[in-house]
């Protein structure tokens, strides 16, 4: 499948609701009434504060992706000169095809681009087992050292970075 990534424009905003909801929601990470499905579904405050992409497939979004930094509000973990990725979801309707590791190199891509950005950082729960060997896949490594539990709850987080060098 071709994909290409892009930053999602306000008419995206719609698609990646969905997308995020659904993949979330298909994958049993989290009920509908979970706190935190609120926040991947405010699309509109995720873009105003760091950077959402959409890959596209056919003319049909097909997946989505928060990308930040250090500092910045959505950041979690990225150290200085670490892009950071969060949220990352493909559409349950295309899963299973390749459309996530093509957003996850792609994001590499991007990343190698980037003046000062040195290495990637992501952040995923320990139960999300399909992540973790996507991204193992593709040469990202844990960096348990960098573990971190959600505030306020039980949640351990695992860390994993690639290297850019």
């Amino acid at each position: 499948m071709n994909v290409a990534l892009r930053r999602a424009t306000p008419s995206d905003f719609p698609d990646v609701r969905r997308i995020t909801r659904d993949a979330y929601l298909k994958a049993g990470h989290f009920s509908a009434d979970h706190p935190y499905m609120g926040v991947l579904e405010d699309v509109e405050h995720r873009a105003e504060h760091a950077q959402v992409w959409v890959a596209e497939s056919a003319g049909r979004v097909v997946a989505a992706v928060t990308l930040t930094f250090a500092g910045q509000p959505y950041s979690e973990i990225a150290a200085d000169a670490e892009l950071e990725f969060r949220m990352l979801a493909v559409d349950p309707s295309f899963q299973g095809g390749g459309v996530g590791r093509t957003v996850v190199g792609q994001v590499v891509e991007h990343a190698r681009q980037l003046p000062g950005i040195e290495a990637i950082s992501i952040t995923s729960a320990t139960f999300m087992e399909r992540a973790h060997a996507l991204y193992e896949s593709v040469g990202f490594r844990r960096a348990p050292e960098r573990d971190w539990y959600v505030p306020g709850e039980d949640v351990l987080l695992w860390v994993f970075t690639l290297e850019l060098g």
